[in-house]
């Protein structure tokens, strides 16, 4: 008698357990499809595009899978939009702060300029953010595999064979600061493009290098109103290091430099690059370097390579300032405008 009654007592724990899991998981689920619903109607109230065909929460009993199809969203006050046939946000029902973005095969993406066809074989994104009604982000990661983005207008995809971006934020007073990092392999651009900076086609089809690593102090954190309301935008950048690498050519970089309420920086980068020349040359193709301005920098480039030793490597600061690009005191081309939209 006394087995069969710890036995009737194991049984009710676990029916009261499984009931009080069940319904933890069923309200968790009613609210975030619940929370979806809302944003997608507070988003249209404010003018946007904001359509799904439908949208359901999966997963019972470990997960909160929510699945979206026929998604469609355009944002009139910076003219991008985006289109997926389905769009998935997996997490654990017990680690809801952490969740997994799944992009479909294939999506649209478009901007004030031109639309988009993305393909790929596996895109997808872990994103941890604060257990909070604010969702600041605190660390990302997104890859892709065989990526392909190809204009609407026809004018020649560029391809990768593996992306990988990351973005940590960095606990600072008074400061939304983030570490972000950006490595692909088998970067090919447009045969368009390749053809307008390497009209002699002497550089190969892919790139044999291409990443970045710097740090970037924002105005505000990325939480949910950098899409509600406004992209938070970079005060400082401090730049490790950026590479890239495509054939013999070889251009590195780094430096720091502060960024105002308009856009413009203002600070200092070391280049430093193999077979400078071609590089210059490519530059002017592409239109960064006025052809008329090319010569001077070329004659001055070439001085300072050959004080330095080695002719075809370079290794110089340029200065940002004044919305320019400044070689010592001589402009030779504007400076970015580093807004996001």
């Amino acid at each position: 008698m006394k087995g069969a009654g710890m036995l009737r007592l194991l049984l009710t724990v676990i029916v009261i357990a499984a009931a009080a899991w069940s319904g933890y998981w069923y309200v968790g689920a009613t609210s975030l499809e619940s929370a979806f619903s809302n944003w997608f109607e507070e988003r249209r109230a404010e003018g946007w595009v904001a359509d799904y065909t439908s949208l359901k929460v999966q997963g019972y009993p470990n997960r909160l899978d929510t699945v979206a199809t026929g998604l469609a969203l355009a944002d009139p006050g910076t003219g991008l939009a985006w289109e997926a046939p389905q769009f998935e946000i997996n997490a654990l029902s017990y680690q809801p702060n952490h969740v997994i973005a799944v992009w479909p095969g294939q999506q649209l993406l478009a901007t004030p300029q031109e639309k988009y066809h993305l393909s790929s074989d596996d895109m997808r994104a872990s994103l941890v953010i604060a257990p909070d009604t604010t969702l600041q982000v605190e660390r990302t990661a997104l890859t892709a595999e065989s990526l392909e983005i190809r204009p609407a207008s026809g004018k020649g995809s560029t391809a990768l064979q593996s992306l990988r971006l990351a973005a940590e934020h960095v606990p600072m007073a008074d400061a939304a600061t983030y570490r972000l990092g950006l490595a692909a392999e088998g970067f090919s651009p447009s045969l368009g493009w390749r053809d307008l900076v390497d009209p002699n086609g002497t550089l190969p089809d892919r790139f044999d290098a291409l990443s970045a690593d710097l740090t970037v102090e924002f105005d505000k954190p990325w939480d949910r109103s950098a899409i509600e309301i406004a992209r938070p935008q970079p005060q400082m950048i401090h730049l490790r290091l950026a590479e890239a690498r495509w054939g013999r050519l070889e251009l590195q970089a780094a430096g720091e430099v502060s960024v105002d309420s308009a856009g413009q920086p203002t600070g200092e980068i070391t280049i430093k690059a193999r077979n400078w020349r071609e590089i210059l040359e490519l530059a002017v193709n592409a239109g960064a370097i006025p052809p008329g301005l090319a010569g001077t920098l070329r004659d001055g480039l070439s001085l300072i390579s050959g004080m330095a030793g080695n002719p075809k490597t370079l290794d110089i600061p340029l200065g940002l300032r004044g919305g320019r690009i400044m070689l010592g005191p001589v402009p030779i081309g504007p400076a970015p405008v580093l807004r996001l939209r």
